[in-house]
């Protein structure tokens, strides 16, 4: 039989005056476009070095071979190795309220003994809700406000309309599994999908992190200082207008997204959506390609310094 999955610390404080406590989720490794879910996690982490209160035993969830995780090896000995880990910290946000944060990499494997260990930690540590975040590439301008997909196991806890019309068949992950199990078993789950810019997929897009958070705020009755976050994502936004100035032909692919979009906006009130079959798009390639050796200057390696030698 395999062990003990999660291990939960003793002294957990409960939460004061009988308030809610929130468990905001962020599982990498799939829904996770433009780093947005990441990085809202790590900002959260910064903002509050809390303690851990929970892991998870990342041996038995985790396909090494498949997602290989980094090591350093220095002129000739393996220094160190970023073991993955999967965890839950205790923070607090802005106004000393307590919330948990579970973070750390999607289980490759045991989803339904994950989403088991997952209720151990809800029901132990007296969670009243989950609040999962993720992103996903769309066929969306950067010039127009981030929209986001709301989703719960209990229509009441929605905070907004989803942008979406009839059922979609999409590839399952451990997060959707696991909003689904605790609605069977009467926990309150919900969470938000930032749509991305398709062709800022593979860069930071500090914009949707802060999105995802402002959400996460309101769900979840905290307060979150967002100013870091903002002021990356202004930054991020002038690195790419100064390209578009200089890349007249990338420009006319973008405002072509921001005229389809316009259209979709205008076109809501009559039953229209981001799913319109006769509308057409300018397809990822299409941007990709003009945004190729962008994304290599904003991503690529350092300059090697002196006495660096390849392969070290």
């Amino acid at each position: 039989m395999p062990d003990r999955l999660v291990h939960i610390v003793d002294d957990v404080p409960e939460p004061e005056d009988g308030s809610s406590l929130t468990m905001v989720l962020v599982l990498d490794g799939f829904l996770d476009a433009g780093n947005a879910a990441a990085r809202a996690a790590q900002h959260l982490v910064d903002l509050s070095e809390g303690p851990v209160v929970a892991t998870f035993d990342v041996d038995q969830l985790h396909d090494y071979r498949a997602r290989r995780p980094p090591m350093s090896f220095v002129r000739d000995h393996y220094a160190s190795y970023d073991a993955p880990r999967l965890v839950v910290r205790l923070l607090r946000d802005a106004g000393g309220t307590p919330y948990l944060l579970l973070h750390g990499p999607e289980p490759d494997t045991r989803w339904e003994a994950f989403c088991r260990a997952v209720r151990e930690v809800v029901e132990r540590l007296g969670v009243t809700r989950v609040i999962g975040i993720g992103s996903v590439p769309m066929a969306v301008p950067h010039t127009r406000p981030i929209t986001l997909t709301p989703h719960a196991n209990d229509p009441a806890l929605l905070t907004g309309a989803s942008p979406w019309r009839g059922e979609l068949r999409i590839p399952s992950s451990a997060q959707a599994l696991l909003e689904i199990r605790l609605g069977e078993w009467g926990h309150e789950a919900m969470g938000f999908v930032a749509h991305v810019p398709h062709y800022l997929a593979q860069m930071d897009y500090p914009l949707a992190a802060a999105a995802l958070l402002e959400q996460v705020e309101i769900a979840g009755r905290l307060t979150i200082d967002l100013s870091g976050l903002r002021a990356e994502a202004d930054d991020k936004d002038a690195e790419v207008a100064g390209y578009l100035a200089a890349n007249e032909d990338v420009a006319e692919v973008v405002a072509a997204l921001e005229r389809q979009y316009d259209a979709f906006e205008r076109a809501e009130d009559s039953g229209s959506n981001l799913l319109a079959a006769d509308q057409p798009l300018p397809t990822g390639e299409e941007i990709g390609r003009q945004f190729e050796q962008f994304l290599a200057g904003l991503d690529g390696p350092d300059e090697p310094r002196d006495g660096d030698q390849e392969g070290d």
